[in-house]
């Protein structure tokens, strides 16, 4: 099975300039907690709603702060051509939840969470994946590119 299958068809998209209160309105709106971040058309980061609160409001920052404040840099990604279970060990082993999906002109076509692979797979499939996502000591900055 192809991560196509499987991913969830289109992303909200916030940019680097855009508020964090704008970020966690589209979040509040759409019930997610994942927005990938764009700078002149191209995927730069992501933004949770665990960013928001530890580098925003734990840090005494307000809903005007900006989301390339509080994004994540490192941007993880996969194609949507690609096989859902190699994807779903990279997820493991990277220890993410949601990626961005891509075509292969790079453009964002989707995302890709567990829940979607879950809805594809057999149980033990997904349990060896959730359980190296939830495995202490994930990498929290890196390079950027391709899982």
């Amino acid at each position: 099975m192809k991560v196509g299958e499987a991913m969830n068809k289109g992303a909200h998209v916030v940019s680097t300039n855009d508020t964090i209160k704008k970020a966690a309105a589209i979040m509040a709106d759409e019930d997610v907690g994942f927005l990938p971040v764009e700078d002149n058309d191209r995927l730069v980061g992501m933004i949770t709603d665990r960013d928001i609160v530890l580098r925003c409001v734990a840090q005494g920052k307000d809903g005007k702060a900006r989301v390339r404040d509080a994004m994540t840099n490192d941007v993880k990604y996969c194609f949507e051509d690609e096989d859902l279970d190699l994807v779903m060990e990279n997820m493991a082993e990277q220890q993410v939840r949601r990626l961005p999906v891509m075509s292969r002109d790079k453009r964002l076509i989707g995302i890709l969470s567990l829940a979607d692979a879950a809805r594809m797979h057999t149980p033990d499939v997904v349990g060896i994946a959730f359980s190296g996502v939830v495995a202490p000591g994930g990498r929290h900055a890196g390079d950027q590119g391709h899982v």
